[in-house]
């Protein structure tokens, strides 16, 4: 199976991209948004507890999204791969992911790390906001939403280069040169 984490800044592209990946490779696609929201209109156990800390306003625990994420992965039998969208985002979530695809007789194939200048991601996200009226996409916000992305997810990176996992993109360009280069990449995947 292919299994991709796909990562990058917010405005880096991953959703455009995401898209591209599951229709090239026959990929399914987790995101953990998705996810919970499905378990919980399902009525699921797991999604009972997950509303709870949702209502109280906490983060739904990485264990708990873990065993979310496990019960996806075992309705996808004969799924080609997934692509995992908005997690891993911490390195506990990363070895938690690395234990239960383990568990199922896999691990993570890839993970794609979308790289764009901080000035285009500024303007890509400033854009978004005009285009869509996403409130979250003005200067102030971006600027938070970029700190954060450095001091927390981005040392995600290192583990994944530690694990020999890591793929680095030049995330500039026009979407299909970007794509051509993921493209690339997974077909290199030995």
């Amino acid at each position: 199976m292919l299994n991709v984490v796909i990562f990058g800044a917010p405005g880096s592209g991953k959703g455009t991209q995401s898209e591209l990946i599951i229709k090239e490779f026959g990929l399914d696609h987790i995101s953990t948004g998705d996810v919970l929201r499905a378990e919980i209109k399902a009525g699921s156990e797991l999604g009972k507890t997950a509303a709870k800390y949702i209502e109280e306003g906490q983060l739904v625990p990485d264990e708990l999204i873990i065993d979310i994420f496990a019960n996806v992965l075992d309705s996808k039998k004969n799924s080609k791969g997934v692509i995992f969208d908005g997690f891993p985002r911490t390195i506990p979530q990363a070895k938690a992911l690395k234990t239960m695809l383990n568990e199922r007789g896999q691990d993570v194939s890839v993970m794609i790390n979308l790289n764009v200048d901080e000035d285009e991601l500024i303007n890509r996200l400033l854009e978004r906001g005009k285009v869509s009226g996403r409130s979250d996409d003005n200067l102030e916000t971006i600027k938070s939403r970029l700190e954060v992305y450095h001091n927390q997810t981005a040392p995600l990176a290192e583990y994944y280069i530690q694990e020999g996992k890591h793929v680095s993109i030049h995330g500039m360009g026009t979407i299909e040169e970007i794509f051509g280069r993921i493209k690339e990449a997974i077909a290199n995947l030995g």
